[in-house]
């Protein structure tokens, strides 16, 4: 059985955060969830508050943060483009700012530190499926670049930490991932049309659909994330963590209505600015080093997340959480 730790979540009560820290729960570990609740939410925790081994701290990580932990998974930035372009200054802050407080922090107290990326990084791809060795191609002052370049600035600074000061760092690169405690109004694609159909409103469609993205579902992620941290020193990726199955936006479009068995038509509207035209992780070298893989579907995991979204909209929540 492993040794208990004392683990940092940032963006803990977030979308990912809140299902990794229940992850490191089960474990045994002592978990800090830090989050300033810009996008997470309490709710998405208040579940696990009775647990003694459990802690919720509101923080901003743009602002340095002294404490004793053996461990840090730095997650918190909004990672919507409804979100992180509402204030983009702010998201780049944490992208940036936040990373040198948490590699800072990890340097103090000697601690092992994740840094949740993005597949972002690879920007409108020109290679097809994207592997970690692939530069990327990104707008660098686009509407988008606050995250963008927010999250190639924090992989940059994580390995100049590795190199100068030999920090044990560990670099995730996250594809589409979607599940249960999704914000119904985060503008993200899967919960835009499950919104939509359970509401039988237009489904929204950018482009002509043929856009293509791959969506892992949040367990299959979390668990590819714990299984990185826990890898020998040598590994610090980055590893695309991710569902390489390709799915058009029209395919899943149909696929929405299909299992809500809604009455929406399908909508097409302008594309939106430096919008990827494909997006699928080769997963390859996370195969090998973490001998992980994702193991829920597309079809069972949207099942899952609608049940998620009908009980949230029968029940009027999805009002407040603009003001949670």
């Amino acid at each position: 059985m492993q040794q208990a730790k004392r683990i940092l979540v940032t963006g803990g009560a977030g979308f990912l955060g809140s299902f990794l820290c229940e992850r490191l729960l089960q474990e045994k570990h002592e978990v800090i969830c830090v989050d300033n609740f810009f996008t997470g939410r309490r709710s998405n925790v208040s579940h696990l508050l009775d647990d003694t081994s459990f802690e919720i701290v509101r923080h901003d990580i743009t602002f340095p943060l002294y404490i004793e932990v053996d461990e840090i998974y730095n997650l918190a930035c909004p990672a919507s483009p409804v979100h992180y372009q509402f204030d983009p200054v702010q998201t780049t802050k944490t992208s940036v700012h936040g990373a040198i407080n948490m590699l800072g922090l990890a340097k103090r107290v000697r601690a092992k530190i994740l840094q949740a990326s993005t597949s972002e990084i690879y920007g409108d791809p020109e290679i097809h499926p994207q592997k970690e060795e692939y530069w990327g191609r990104v707008n660098p002052i686009g509407p988008r670049s606050c995250y963008d370049e927010g999250k190639r600035c924090a992989e940059t600074l994580f390995f100049d930490y590795w190199r100068q000061h030999r920090l044990r760092i560990k670099v995730a690169r996250i594809f589409n991932t979607y599940g249960p405690r999704m914000r119904p109004d985060d503008g993200r694609v899967i919960s835009n049309f499950i919104v939509q159909a359970l509401r039988n409103k237009p489904i929204t469609v950018y482009g002509d659909g043929r856009q293509t993205r791959s969506f892992c579902y949040v367990e299959d992620l979390i668990d590819g994330l714990v299984r990185l941290m826990q890898t020998k020193h040598e590994v610090t990726g980055p590893i695309n963590l991710g569902n390489p199955a390709e799915f058009t936006m029209l395919e899943l479009a149909n696929l929405v209505i299909e299992l809500t068995a809604s009455r929406s038509k399908i909508e097409f509207l302008p594309l939106p600015a430096d919008d990827p035209r494909q997006r699928q992780p080769d997963i390859g070298l996370a195969v090998r080093e973490l001998a992980w893989k994702p193991t829920v579907q597309l079809r069972e995991g949207l099942a899952r997340t609608i049940v998620y979204f009908e009980d949230l909209l029968s029940s009027g929540a999805s009002q407040s959480v603009a003001s949670e």
